[in-house]
């Protein structure tokens, strides 16, 4: 099996509930085993909730994907053997079994994961100005054009003017759903 040498996103499955001792365990098993070369990040995808108990508003952490934890590797022999014998993890998703590595999830589901825990990751810089012309590559104005008014480098976000039946609608964007308008 060729052994991927660059660093990409897994899901582990564990104990529901012990996710965070997962995480917490696999940290300490990377520093003690020497694997900070090889295991980069712990995630627990959660979300803070705002809850009322006994008449008291209290914000707590909820597991946006119970019994799942996200980790950032390069997937090499020795890795993987650290990473799916600590404590609490039952295994990797997308693994077909039989001692076979896990497949990494694809970048846009780790962009969407991480966008919903709030955390942007790897922002492209657009190559268009404000004023620019733009056609939409996804969502429902695709196909459409439209005259760039605002652009947003830190969220990759920016704001299109579209023409629609005659009148001037302007739209928020993601960097990746538009491409410039060839000329």
């Amino acid at each position: 099996m060729v052994e991927s040498a660059e660093k990409q996103w897994y899901v582990l499955h564990t104990y529901s509930g012990y996710e965070n001792k997962v995480k917490e365990n696999l940290t300490s098993r990377k520093d003690s085993m020497g694997m900070q070369d090889y295991i980069f990040d712990v995630v627990v995808p959660e979300q803070e909730k705002r809850e009322v108990k006994n008449g008291k508003e209290k914000v707590v952490m909820d597991k946006t994907f119970p019994g799942y934890v996200l980790v950032q590797m390069v997937m090499t022999d020795q890795a993987w053997y650290v990473v799916r014998n600590t404590p609490g993890v039952t295994g990797f998703i997308g693994s077909h079994g039989q001692g076979s590595k896990p497949n990494p999830l694809l970048p846009e589901e780790v962009d969407q994961v991480m966008a919903s825990l709030g955390v942007k990751q790897n922002v492209t810089p657009l190559e268009s100005q404000v004023g620019d012309t733009v056609t939409i590559t996804e969502g429902a104005f695709n196909g459409l054009s439209g005259k760039i008014t605002s652009i947003d480098n830190e969220k990759g976000k920016l704001k299109v003017n579209i023409d629609m039946f005659g009148r001037e609608t302007s739209t928020e964007l993601d960097f990746h759903q538009v491409k410039p308008l060839a000329i």
